[in-house]
């Protein structure tokens, strides 16, 4: 199974994307750090639509605890960030990998960045942009791994 991780995820918009797009292909969601909404909250509900009691998803409170319970191999993190060198189009996804994702308004914490310098890849844009919203870019690098896999 793919895993998405969100470590401190901000907009509960962006998370109930994300998490609808979870459902749709059998992906399991980690929630990880400081959350900038409540899990119940309506917004969450409205962007998941009715499709949120179906998703598998775990909590954490700190990256630590998400490291303890999950015990991610090194090759099967995958780190997405404006700030990776390499192109998420070069990774060679296994089928029970783990894409990182950081918060919307500041990406990964800063410590990652050294921590995980070898794992950490981007989306490649030509415009006049900084990013991508963040549910865009998770569905972009989701459904890539879920096409190297042939998964669904």
């Amino acid at each position: 199974m793919l895993n998405i991780v969100l470590v401190n995820p901000e907009i509960p918009f962006n998370t109930g994307n994300i998490g609808r797009s979870c459902v749709a292909t059998n992906t399991r969601l980690h929630l990880v750090g400081k959350l900038g909404f409540k899990i119940a909250s309506k917004e969450i509900r409205r962007s998941g639509l009715d499709y949120w009691p179906n998703l598998d998803y775990r909590r954490y409170e700190t990256w630590e605890s998400f490291l303890e319970a999950e015990k991610p191999a090194a090759e099967k993190m995958f780190f997405l960030s404006t700030k990776g060198k390499k192109s998420y189009w070069d990774a060679v996804f296994p089928p029970d990998a783990f894409l990182i994702f950081g918060a919307e308004s500041c990406g990964l914490p800063k410590e990652f960045y050294e921590r995980y310098k070898d794992r950490l890849f981007t989306i490649p844009m030509t415009g006049p942009v900084r990013s991508l919203n963040l549910s865009s870019s998770a569905a972009i690098v989701l459904f890539e791994a879920l096409r190297q896999n042939r998964l669904n």
